[in-house]
């Protein structure tokens, strides 16, 4: 009886460690993060391969500066909350051009709606602010820097 108790007590403490690790391991962000969506048919320029460890752990930029949930203007996403792809809300690929006659879309309709304005805004707007308040720094704010040319 108390053997088979031993047993049962062993393959439960293994059973929770075990949870504890994959949970663990989930929330783990890999080290580069390729920037690609299924929105686009084909990529026009090389796509990004951001560095999430430099960006985080390096550099000290916090999770909820690049993921963010909105919920009435505010950013709502807290670490541990789940990570989605960008185009799971900017839905479309790229704002179309406004037709002869027709209103421009605004800067927050393109960010809300589109990947490629959200990412833009998102990225490019943090590298250029960087650069702003510290000139010495090294901060790609060029398109050829971040979209190295294909081969």
């Amino acid at each position: 009886m108390k053997k088979q108790f031993f047993l049962v007590l062993t393959a439960v403490a293994l059973g929770v460690v075990f949870i504890f690790a994959l949970a663990y391991a989930t929330q783990q962000a890999p080290d580069t993060i390729t920037m690609e969506s299924k929105l686009f048919s084909k990529h026009k320029k090389s796509l990004v391969t951001l560095s999430h460890k430099k960006h985080n752990v390096d550099y000290k930029i916090g999770c909820a500066d690049c993921h963010h949930v909105y919920k009435d203007g505010k950013n709502v996403w807290k670490e541990g909350d789940a990570v989605q792809k960008c185009d799971a809300c900017h839905t479309e690929a790229k704002a179309p051009k406004a037709k002869e006659g027709e209103p421009k879309l605004s800067k927050a309709e393109k960010i809300k709606k589109y990947y490629y304005s959200a990412i833009h805004e998102n990225c490019v707007a943090c590298h250029k602010d960087l650069k702003k308040k510290d000139k010495t720094k090294v901060v790609p704010t060029k398109c050829a820097e971040c979209h190295p040319k294909k081969k």
